[in-house]
């Protein structure tokens, strides 16, 4: 049995029975049948009603959820809540995407060899998927890498973490009550790495979904079996503009959202916040005034603002970046010290040098580094600096500002005026160079499960 600890206290509060290799190979079979029976494969209107089944139970169990989130990864409840909203808009999201899933004509008559033909083209569910899934955002990264699967017709095989199995347990469970069955939608939980290598590698898995640590992912990445297509979804070093015209009456509260929603665990957490010089000192001080007023604790409590680290560790290793800072001159402006064994004071350093580890390498932690420019291209050159670039902000009233800064950030996506953190589930999602691989999204996983296939007709006459 696995025993699911509560990522506050470290508590047990549940246990859950573990896949070995055996049990590992029946679910690839059963998964393998279902895709090769394909007489059985369900319509689409079909694997519409069940997401939208799926969505409707999901409504009715809310709280059950939302406070089962929060337990087993610590994520404050009320963002917690907003999660559950969103799996449930992800479920909706994947039933109406069906509605507009489609192929495309091939022109043909343009060439005396192609005349008298007509060729289109259908979109075929790509084969048996394996997703392996993150802790910080349980149940709606599962709906991310689960529904687009069961949209376009896909058997899907789902690793949750370690440390949060219970909301894919329960989800995977919903979708069976929701009539989908068992062999298209199945989860994996095996003891320790070895065995989800071993699946992710095997030959018969056609698509790999992965979202984790950009160490593990391009590992899997480069063993992949021939002709197996993948996905990974890494993290980046966030970087967020603050041009000298921003209004800081408005944008405090959404950076410091940025910075410290989950504790800093998001892979698109605002880290690096660039400021112009002349609101530099007006700016950390309001930074710094709203930090101090965080609610750090039991993220089970409707009045925590920030959560735990998801293991006890991960704080040891954020203090000693902290610390490296700290003794390279790096002024620490708040923050930083260990509440309890799970917990860390929301932290913001000024200035640390841009070699320094909390500079450079992905914090996933409570804390958020801000350095001061004096020309915009300077900020973009720094913002531009790392081989992780994923989303980018930039903050400003100066629209002139606001699209240079746009088309010269290296980043999948820039907000104006919003931070690093926005995401909407039907946008385009990905990480650049070593951050990510392919495009995340909804719409945009359906198809990469998918495959085209053409059809020509050559008429007689």
């Amino acid at each position: 049995m696995l025993q699911v600890v509560q990522a506050f206290d470290r508590a047990p509060f549940a246990e859950v029975p573990v896949d070995d290799a055996d049990a590992m190979e029946a679910k690839l079979q059963a998964a393998l049948r279902a895709f090769g029976d394909r007489d059985g494969w369900l319509a689409p209107h079909a694997r519409a009603a069940v997401l939208r089944r799926a969505a409707g139970l999901l409504d009715k169990r809310r709280d059950h959820f939302a406070h089962q989130i929060a337990r087993e990864g610590g994520k404050p409840l009320t963002d917690a809540i907003v999660e559950v909203t969103r799996a449930i808009d992800g479920l909706h999201c994947a039933a109406d995407e069906l509605r507009n899933f489609s192929g495309r004509e091939i022109p043909m008559g343009l060439t005396a060899a192609s005349a008298k033909r007509w060729a289109f083209t259908t979109r075929e569910p790509i084969g048996v998927v394996f997703a392996i899934s993150a802790f910080n955002h349980p149940l709606n990264l599962i709906v991310h890498q689960v529904a687009p699967a069961i949209a376009v017709g896909c058997p899907v095989i789902v690793k949750p973490a370690s440390a949060t199995p219970l909301s894919c347990r329960d989800f995977i469970a919903l979708l069976h009550e929701a009539s989908l069955p068992e062999a298209w939608c199945q989860t994996f939980i095996p003891r320790g790495s070895a065995l989800a290598e071993q699946l992710a590698c095997d030959p018969r898995i056609s698509f790999l979904s992965f979202i984790g640590s950009a160490s593990v992912g391009w590992r899997l990445h480069s063993k992949l079996a021939h002709g197996t297509r993948s996905a990974l979804e890494h993290g980046g070093v966030a970087p967020a503009i603050v041009d000298r015209s921003a209004d800081l009456d408005r944008i405090i509260e959404p950076l410091v959202k940025g910075g410290f929603y989950h504790a800093g665990q998001v892979c698109v957490s605002t880290q690096r916040i660039y400021v112009h010089e002349a609101i530099f000192d007006e700016f950390n001080e309001r930074l710094v005034a709203r930090v101090a007023k965080l609610r750090t604790g039991d993220p089970t409590s409707p009045e925590t603002e920030v959560g735990p680290l998801i293991h006890p560790k991960e704080i040891d290793r954020i203090k000693s970046w902290i610390d490296e800072a700290v003794a390279a001159g790096t002024k620490r402006a708040i923050g930083g010290e260990r509440l309890s064994d799970t917990t860390l004071q929301p932290t913001v350093l000024l200035e640390p040098p841009f070699d320094a580890k909390v500079s450079r390498e992905e914090v996933f932690g409570p804390v958020v580094c801000v350095y001061r420019y004096a020309h915009l291209d300077e900020a973009i050159t720094q913002a531009n600096s790392l081989r992780v670039p994923f989303q980018a902000c930039v903050f400003s009233n100066d629209i002139d500002v606001a699209l240079r800064a746009s088309e010269r950030l290296d980043a999948s996506a820039v907000m104006i005026n919003d931070p690093t953190t926005f995401r909407t589930d039907w946008m385009p999602f990905a990480g650049r160079r070593e951050a990510g691989y392919g495009v995340g999204g909804i719409p945009h996983t359906m198809r990469d499960m998918t495959q085209e296939k053409m059809v020509v007709l050559h008429r007689r006459a």
